[in-house]
């Protein structure tokens, strides 16, 4: 055999090995890559353990949308144009809206009519109806994506779910079938296994929380599944699919992925915030109410007096 033959017979060989590996390792057409496989739990399910974040621009909306100056907005001299209200001028730009993706597929909600001009009124009036602002309880799914790290504790029966803001916890019943006794903030958790995802039935929730600072709202027929799928070792895909028929046309979904906080001291700091917003909520209670107005012509004097403005 010449050197000839025998080198092409040697790449006809090797392109043979590579185009063999090459199927062992890509799915075909329509097949989906292998499926992550968490590490299990003793009664052999998925185990989600752990500190989990949500890092996106949802709390503040959970639909697209650009940069603004603030949630509460005034019209400015240029017709056309907005900027921050009075309440919220001393905050500059900690107190913009950044820019985002929403995390609602197909970017719409779908309101009634009566409920998309609620929408709208309520987000001209964030400042004093937001229940954020006032420390109430978040709610589902909103206390999933708040800027704040939840942790998920795994028992056999029964999953805690435990998030720093106000201090809002919920008992995820594995196989229950239960109903609410009563509507709450944080609702009526009953919870299943399908497969790899931990699927939450959510009812009895309460008419109060909102699903962000942008003013979209729900009524007490709020009905939320959640699913939870591990994906790997560092991430969970959240889905939630929400339905209410009092206030939606038909039933849309949310999703997003949640991070594992990793730091070697990583855990759940309480944010109690009650005491933060005594002053806000009762400070017109007090004999003598704190002069607010005047301490804000004070600041707003003394920034207009920095040498870099002038």
């Amino acid at each position: 055999m010449s050197h000839r033959t025998r080198d092409f017979m040697l790449v006809i060989s090797t392109a043979v090995v590579v185009a063999i590996l090459a199927l062992a390792v890509t799915p075909t057409r329509g097949q989906a890559p292998a499926e992550y496989r968490a590490p299990r739990m003793a009664g052999g399910h998925p185990n989600l353990n752990g500190i989990w974040q949500a890092v996106n621009t949802a709390n503040w909306d959970i639909q697209s949308h650009g940069v603004r100056p603030a949630l509460a907005v005034r019209p400015g001299r240029v017709a056309g144009t907005m900027v921050p209200a009075a309440p919220v001028i001393a905050f500059g730009a900690v107190g913009a809206v950044p820019a985002g993706f929403g995390i609602v597929e197909g970017d719409e909600i779908p309101y009634q009519p009566w409920a998309a001009a609620k929408k709208k009124e309520n987000a001209d009036n964030w400042l004093t109806r937001d229940p954020e602002i006032k420390c109430f309880m978040p709610g589902v799914p909103r206390a999933t994506y708040m800027p704040f790290p939840f942790q998920i504790v795994q028992g056999t029966d029964k999953i805690t779910m435990v998030y720093a803001f106000a201090g809002a916890t919920r008992t995820l019943e594995v196989g229950g079938k239960d109903e609410a006794p009563t509507d709450s903030w944080m609702g009526w958790s009953n919870a299943r296994w399908d497969g790899e995802t931990l699927v939450v039935d959510v009812t009895g929730l309460n008419d109060q929380s909102w699903f962000d600072r942008a003013g979209n709202f729900h009524s007490d027929a709020l009905h939320v599944v959640e699913r939870y799928t591990a994906t790997s070792p560092y991430h969970v895909r959240y889905e939630a699919t929400i339905e209410d028929p009092k206030v939606f046309t038909r039933p849309w979904k949310i999703s997003m992925p949640l991070y594992r906080r990793t730091e070697p001291n990583a855990e759940i700091l309480e944010f109690k915030c009650v005491e933060f917003v005594e002053e806000l909520m009762f400070g017109k209670l007090r004999k003598e109410p704190l002069p607010m107005v005047d301490d804000f012509r004070r600041w707003y004097d003394e920034f207009r007096a920095f040498p870099g403005l002038r």
